[in-house]
């Protein structure tokens, strides 16, 4: 690494060489952080809706120290904390965090896709910051990337202008740029491009489980992390053909008929039409250029990326309400609700998802909620990987509970980003039925003292430890065993398989619910 220091009143500032020109980062007590490092154009008029361009180079030194905006979207989660600076169609950023003092040290590389169904979500979150795990020896990328109508929109017009024949998966597109941006670049922070992970949760997950099947991310990454969510199961991806007459449906609805008079009109206005009731999101896509074939084919067939794969989820990914919705928890609401999701499968379902008396309801509920939502999926990915991707799959469960929030909160509840929502309406304390979706993130990253929302206790600070150790491991060998790790078997295809069931007393054992996943895998019921 080509590094110059300058000394200042605050901290010392250092200079790397990247292939478009020379950037300028912090030393933040030991761990060097370049904020907001263009990895692509701006993808803004003639661009907008284009495939990544390379960045342009500079001249002079560019200045790293500050998160580069977030790309559009609207604040659908109410709890996410943003540090950017501010929100716009120019969004095409990564920051990096290293603990390297020379080009030479060639260490691990840890890739981070940030969740929000591809719909919100930006790198400069806190729960994602990288300076935690840099202390474990590893670089830390955190990616902005495209979201919803600017990263999944298709239309004809667009698809013809293509070289391709595509359009859409825009957003994963751009991941495949910052990935290739960190093979010619990242040596220069003084990271090995052979030692690359992939990770995320959520959405991100979903884009890691998707880079592994695009023909456009190969040898970009040696390994894999998934946490809550996979591109496998029904309804997870659209053909092309559809996806663009869905386009041409939101255009005329908007009166924007042409993809000239789209490209015309401003960020703003966009996105505020994605906003009506109508709307539902863009979907990925099947394109024929990022997207070859159904995933679930590719995974069959063996043809993803042969790399070790860490993935779970957690024990409640979703809430009861989100299958029984208001209903109270009675056995009788519970077997109708079931009954009419799945008519002649209900009594299958039933058996699978038992609730015996009322009092079991709220967690057989939760249960379903939660496979429905995206454990099946993550589950799926796993054990497809396991028996053709010729790699070590480390399957987890995760548990721990966030404890309850720190007093001076108020009137407010909690979201699922981290932050809180707050609210006038009479708050009732509801114990949860296990680890929420999402606040996994601030233990595996080592980030609980970002989020001042919860009043961590010291067992969390142990199962972060633990977590993140695990994750730290993985990183660099491809092995979630190691120092500060307790034993974890990797699965075996065909079989029952261990899951670590992360908690403050984490353990492997063998999976549950198996039979659930294969008559749900058999049957396609999600």
């Amino acid at each position: 690494m080509s590094v110059t220091f300058v000394t200042t009143c605050d901290a010392q500032q250092l200079q790397v060489k990247t292939v478009n020109g020379i950037v300028e980062g912090l030393d933040e007590s030991g761990i060097h952080a370049f904020k907001g490092i263009p990895y692509a154009a701006p993808p803004v008029g003639e661009l907008r809706w284009k495939e990544p361009q390379p960045a342009r180079n500079w001249a002079g030194v560019r200045k790293t120290i500050k998160f580069g905006p977030r790309a559009m979207q609207r604040a659908l989660f109410g709890d996410m904390q943003f540090r950017s600076s501010g929100m716009s169609e120019d969004c095409l950023y990564l920051n990096v965090w290293t603990p390297a003092k020379g080009a030479n040290e060639k260490l691990p590389v840890l890739v981070y896709f940030y969740g929000g169904g591809l719909m919100a979500g930006d790198g400069s979150e806190p729960r994602y910051d990288g300076e935690s795990m840099a202390r474990n020896g590893v670089i830390v990328i955190t990616v902005n990337y495209r979201l919803n109508i600017f990263g999944f929109f298709n239309h004809p017009e667009l698809s013809k202008e293509s070289p391709h024949h595509a359009s859409g998966n825009y957003g994963l597109l751009d991941q495949v740029a910052a990935l290739k941006w960190v093979q010619q670049n990242i040596a220069a922070f003084g990271g090995d491009p052979a030692r690359v992970t992939i990770a995320g949760e959520s959405a991100g997950s979903f884009s890691v489980s998707a880079q592994m099947i695009s023909p456009l991310a190969k040898g970009t990454f040696a390994g894999a992390i998934g946490e809550s969510g996979a591109i496998l199961g029904n309804n997870a991806v659209a053909p092309l053909a559809e996806a663009e007459q869905k386009g041409v449906a939101f255009g005329d609805s908007i009166g924007a008929r042409t993809l000239a008079e789209l490209r015309e009109m401003s960020p703003q206005e966009l996105l505020a039409a994605t906003s009506k009731e109508w709307y539902s999101r863009f979907p990925i896509t099947i394109d024929g250029y990022f997207l070859t074939e159904l995933p679930e084919k590719t995974y069959t067939e063996g043809k993803q990326a042969h790399v070790p794969l860490l993935a779970g989820w957690n024990s409640a990914e979703m809430d009861y309400h989100a299958l029984m919705g208001q209903d109270s928890l009675t056995k009788d609401n519970y077997t109708k609700t079931v009954q009419k999701l799945y008519g002649d499968k209900a009594t299958d379902i039933l058996n699978l998802y038992p609730a015996d008396a009322d009092t079991a309801v709220a967690q057989a509920a939760t249960d379903l909620a939660s496979d429905r939502f995206i454990a099946f999926g993550t589950w799926k990915w796993t054990d497809l990987h396991a028996k053709t991707g010729g790699k070590p799959v480390y399957r987890y469960l995760y548990c721990r509970a966030r404890p309850d929030m720190r007093a001076e909160m108020g009137n407010a509840v909690p979201g699922l980003a981290g932050g809180v929502i707050k609210t006038d309406a009479p708050i009732k304390k509801i114990i949860p039925m296990g680890a929420s979706h999402s606040s996994e993130i601030e233990y595996a990253m080592g980030n609980l003292p970002t989020n001042r929302v919860y009043d961590w206790q010291p067992e969390d600070y142990k199962v972060s430890e633990i977590m993140q150790a695990m994750f730290a491991n993985f990183i660099k060998t491809g092995n979630p065993n190691g120092t500060g790790s307790s034993q974890w078997p990797a699965v075996k295809s065909g079989v029952p398989a261990p899951v670590m069931n992360i908690d403050v007393h984490s353990k492997a054992a063998v999976e549950e619910h198996r039979e659930r996943y294969l008559f749900i895998s058999k049957s396609k019921l999600m």
